[in-house]
């Protein structure tokens, strides 16, 4: 597959760029500036932590028991479905947190969904990159383990995102997703994809049994598993996916 190819899957020209006079360029192009490095503001306390960002629409910040500065930890970006909120993205992965070592940043999107679903990339990357920004000054972070995990739309969210910042996200974890849409295309991050057979929201035949075959044509290194089960993240799927991103 050629890159021009890759970078059309899913968007099939639908997406008109929402120009907000408060959106910079690198925003609009899906591009987070932000990367780890070494933490210069308070160290975070374990446990759940709102991030504080916004009022109305912000997201939280989880830190494992057992964390140290001293051991820079993984970090998965948690992206919710349609509708949904951080709270409901925390879910499934925020049980396997503590044991995995895991660091979990999830935002609320500025919109019902995700701004490329809304008119184009701009608000969701520049309030992520604000928030990674936040994550970075205060967290040591694992920059080999960076993972952009989702659910749904957010699935679809973390594959569109995480192949045009492949050079932040080591990782791409995706639960039932519906298309694939990047602006561009960077790095090379593995992939990790999952999808109930039986799913009536999103049809496995005109979703993941299309975007797993192309993203593999691209050079992707992808694991792929199908489920017998509708629109949903079984526990078993997703303590393999954190066991597959962590390699514990």
């Amino acid at each position: 597959m050629t890159r021009r190819e890759l970078l059309g899957l899913g968007a099939l020209g639908l997406f008109a760029f929402r120009l907000d006079a408060d959106v910079s360029e690198a925003a609009r192009s899906a591009r987070l500036q932000a990367r780890p490095g070494s933490p210069t503001g308070p160290a975070p306390k374990p446990g759940l932590q709102e991030l504080g960002l916004e009022k109305r629409r912000d997201g939280f910040l989880y830190i494992p028991q057992g964390y140290s500065a001293e051991r820079p930890a993984p970090l998965m970006v948690l992206l919710h479905g349609a509708g949904r909120r951080a709270t409901n993205a925390l879910g499934p992965i925020q049980k396997l947190a503590d044991d995995a070592g895991l660091i979990l940043l999830a935002i609320d999107s500025r919109g019902e969904t995700w701004d490329v679903l809304e008119g184009g990339y701009g608000p969701d990357v520049a309030f992520l990159d604000r928030a990674l920004t936040r994550v970075f000054s205060r967290c040591a972070v694992d920059p080999a383990r960076v993972a952009a995990e989702g659910f749904s739309d957010g699935a679809s969210y973390a594959l569109s995102l995480g192949v045009a910042n492949g050079d932040l996200f080591t990782h791409l974890i995706a639960f039932s997703p519906g298309f694939l849409a990047p602006k561009d295309q960077r790095g090379k991050p593995k992939v990790f994809l999952s999808h109930g057979t039986r799913d009536e929201i999103l049809s496995i035949v005109s979703t993941s049994r299309r975007i797993v075959p192309q993203l593999r044509d691209a050079g992707y290194d992808v694991t792929y598993r199908e489920f017998d089960g509708d629109h949903t993240v079984p526990g078993p799927i997703a303590r393999e996916a954190v066991a597959w991103f962590t390699g514990k």
